[in-house]
């Protein structure tokens, strides 16, 4: 009887004992600091893997370079043309099926990668930190190297996704950046002067909201929040929304801020004024009261000065310059705009024909054409 039992026990020659089946997790009674420890693993698994997949990005790009130079080289020295790189593509993919990216045109656009950026230095600290298809589009959409090298830094240190810098790109930030007329030399210490000149910019492009006239800031505020998450990428990076229509009250008198944001890195409020008309000079008085106001009830003791930012529909450069003078709040006042307009440069506003001329030239030409028919069939 007690040889049956122990056969019972048995399962496949192990006994029972020796079996190591999951409990559910309901039932198991887990340690108190268990949860810290998961959260601990998972968090250094995700950094590995973020790693691994970075690094293996960056040798891919090194990678990009080398074949590029390889071609480069080949071309320069011994004339090679496009029937080479096709049939090295070939060959190259026939190598290694498993690997995607030897097409004729990547190998191109390998070619052109390491063509503009012939510091290799520069390429592994910079650019091999960008996905491929960030890299193409360095290369398609700009020509100044600066201006590459510029946007490829700000890739990196923001995140930018690949659609995203070509956002960037299309709208110039480049040209915008750290534009706004401000008077954060005299009011903010420098690091965080050149800091906040730098977060802001000068014209802010909301293109989101249509092409529509915008005739009331009420209409505009309203606009910006419903595509809080554009305007926010607009903003840049750092910029928390707080709220729309912030109440103050000061001595019995209401105050309204038209929106609030806190900004991460500078450590600060952004008090943000709208304005759907040209600049006057009163505006920028009546936003250093709400800083004031803002310092006084919001800020927090370890809080950094709050910061003004007044968006206006159209400005005077020199008139903003001089109403800031005087103010000891940081302020900036930059224009938005709903599209980029490009105006024609005056050099070539005399050379263009006027549209009577178009229209004096297109009637000579049908007539000429009209006789010569004429001539010609008799």
């Amino acid at each position: 009887m007690k040889k049956k039992k122990n056969d019972e026990r048995k399962i496949k020659g192990k006994y029972l004992a020796d079996v190591i089946a999951p409990l559910p997790a309901r039932k198991l009674e887990l340690p108190a600091n268990y949860a810290e420890l998961l959260n601990d693993l998972k968090t250094r698994i995700g950094k590995t893997r973020l790693k691994v997949v970075i690094g293996a990005n960056r040798e891919m790009i090194l990678l990009y370079w080398e074949i590029g130079n390889s071609i480069l080289k080949k071309q320069n020295s011994e004339g090679w043309g496009a029937k080479v790189i096709d049939r090295l593509s070939y060959d190259l993919s026939k190598s290694f099926p498993e690997m995607k990216g030897f097409s004729p045109r990547n190998l191109k656009y390998m070619r052109a990668f390491c063509e503009v950026w012939k510091d290799l230095a520069i390429v592994q600290r910079t650019v091999a930190q960008l996905p491929w298809r960030s890299n193409i589009t360095l290369l398609e959409k700009i020509e100044n190297h600066e201006e590459r090298l510029w946007y490829a830094n700000q890739a990196i240190e923001h995140g930018w996704s690949q659609p995203i810098l070509q956002i960037q790109i299309e709208t110039k930030l480049f040209k915008r950046k750290g534009k706004a007329a401000n008077n954060f030399t005299k009011t903010l210490p420098p690091p965080e002067s050149d800091m906040a000149s730098q977060i802001f910019k000068d014209p802010y492009l909301f293109d989101f909201l249509g092409t529509d006239v915008v005739r009331r800031e009420s209409e505009l505020e309203h606009g910006l929040v419903v595509h809080i998450q554009k305007f926010l990428l607009e903003l840049g990076s750092g910029f928390a929304f707080v709220g729309r229509q912030v109440h103050l009250e000061v001595g019995g008198d209401d105050f309204y801020i038209d929106l609030l944001f806190y900004h991460l890195r500078l450590r600060c409020y952004v008090v943000i004024e709208l304005k759907a008309g040209k600049f006057q000079a009163g505006d920028a008085g009546q936003l250093n009261m709400y800083l004031n106001i803002v310092d006084e009830i919001l800020k927090h003791p370890d809080d950094k000065p709050t910061i003004g930012l007044l968006l206006v529909k159209e400005k005077n450069k020199l008139l903003a310059e001089y109403a800031l003078r005087g103010f000891s709040k940081p302020i900036g006042i930059a224009e938005w705009k709903t599209k980029m307009t490009r105006s024609l440069p005056k050099t070539l506003t005399n050379i263009l024909p006027t549209v009577e001329e178009i229209e004096a030239e297109l009637y000579q030409e049908t007539n000429t054409r009209t006789k010569c028919r004429y001539k010609c069939h008799n």
